[in-house]
C-alpha cells in the first residue's frame, strides 16, 4: 500500500473520482482481489478548486432529509464548495465504491483537503498527475 498525492486544481470532479476510486480499490495492481482492501492511500489537495462541466455547478441538486416531517433539504455544488469543499469529491468517490463494509473501510483510505497543505508529509506520498494514474 502506497501513499499517493493528487492535486485536484482545475480537474473535473467525475473524472478525478473514477481514477481515485480505482486507486483506492487497488484495481491498478496485478494482485487485485475484489474482497480485499489492497489499494493505496490517496490524498487529494486543492479540493476547493475542482470543476464541473456544463451547468452542473448551479443546476445539479443534492437532496438530503433531516428525518423530520417536511425536512427535505436541497443544495447545489456551489453551496457545498462554499461551506464544505471536500464534500463533492468524497461523495463522488463514495458512490463508486462498494456499498458494503469493505467500501466503508476503503473510504477511510481517502484523505481530502480544501487547501494545498496536508498533514501526511511523514508518509512521503508520491505525487502523480491525472494522466499518469492509468
Amino acid at each position: 500500500m502506497d501513499w499517493v498525492l493528487i492535486d485536484a486544481k482545475g480537474l473535473v470532479v467525475g473524472r478525478l473520482a473514477t481514477l481515485v476510486a480505482m486507486r483506492l480499490r487497488g484495481k491498478h495492481l496485478p494482485t487485485y482481489t475484489p474482497h480485499v482492501d489492497c489499494g493505496d492511500y490517496v490524498i487529494v489537495i486543492n479540493a476547493d478548486k475542482v470543476k464541473l462541466t456544463g451547468k452542473k455547478m448551479t443546476d445539479k441538486v443534492y437532496t438530503r432529509h433531516t428525518g423530520f416531517p417536511g425536512g427535505q433539504r436541497f443544495a447545489t455544488p456551489a453551496d457545498y464548495l462554499a461551506k464544505k469543499p471536500t464534500f463533492l469529491i468524497e461523495k463522488a468517490v463514495k458512490g463508486m465504491l462498494p456499498k458494503t463494509r469493505l467500501g466503508e473501510a476503503i473510504m477511510k483510505n481517502l484523505k481530502v483537503y480544501a487547501g494545498a497543505e496536508h498533514p501526511h508529509a511523514a508518509q512521503n506520498p508520491k505525487a502523480i498527475k491525472l494522466n499518469e494514474i492509468k
